[in-house]
């Protein structure tokens, strides 16, 4: 479970009683495209010709430009999602970080559930000596992708969901 018993309102939008603005939720969903594709390739190594996670993240980038509404973005998600279903390790968790980053506009909170995920697949991808390093390295990544306007909101996100997202955010 990657979302909070209790809402934050700064990753509810305005039109839902919080404070998010529409601009920065695409943002948020932008930066959840991003997380997901870094690690992608270790899905599609496993499964080549299965486009799902992939079409989850055009769908998020597309939600955040406008293009398609929420539902289908969200649709997008569920089957990514279910690609992974029988994986196992890196590529199940890339899977999974796609099909949350195509969340992201149901529910802002996803994206850090695609950061998640992604930390998982990368950690998960290298030998075990070098696990740590690459969590470490994932996280700085994606840190380094942020977008300045919602930069301390989803660091101030990932220090309080922490726990829930299995600690990926520890570096």
């Amino acid at each position: 479970m990657i979302l909070p018993k209790v809402r934050d309102p700064r990753l509810v939008t305005i039109r839902r009683g919080g404070t998010l603005t529409d601009a920065d939720h695409q943002l948020l969903a932008l930066w959840a495209a991003d997380c997901a594709e870094h690690v992608l390739p270790l899905f599609e190594a496993a499964r080549p010709d299965d486009p799902r996670p992939r079409e989850a993240i055009e769908h998020a980038r597309a939600w955040a430009r406008g293009e398609v509404p929420m539902m289908r973005a969200r649709a997008a998600g569920g089957h990514a999602m279910g690609a992974a279903r029988d994986l196992r390790g890196a590529p199940r968790f890339a899977a999974y970080a796609a099909g949350q980053a195509a969340c992201v506009g149901h529910v802002a909170e996803h994206d850090l559930g695609a950061a998640a995920y992604a930390i998982k697949a990368a950690r998960e991808a290298a030998p075990a000596a070098g696990r740590e390093d690459a969590q470490i390295s994932e996280s700085r990544w994606q840190q380094s992708r942020l977008d300045d306007s919602v930069r301390e909101l989803v660091l101030d996100d990932q220090r309080r969901r922490n726990d829930i997202c299995w600690g990926v955010f520890d570096v």
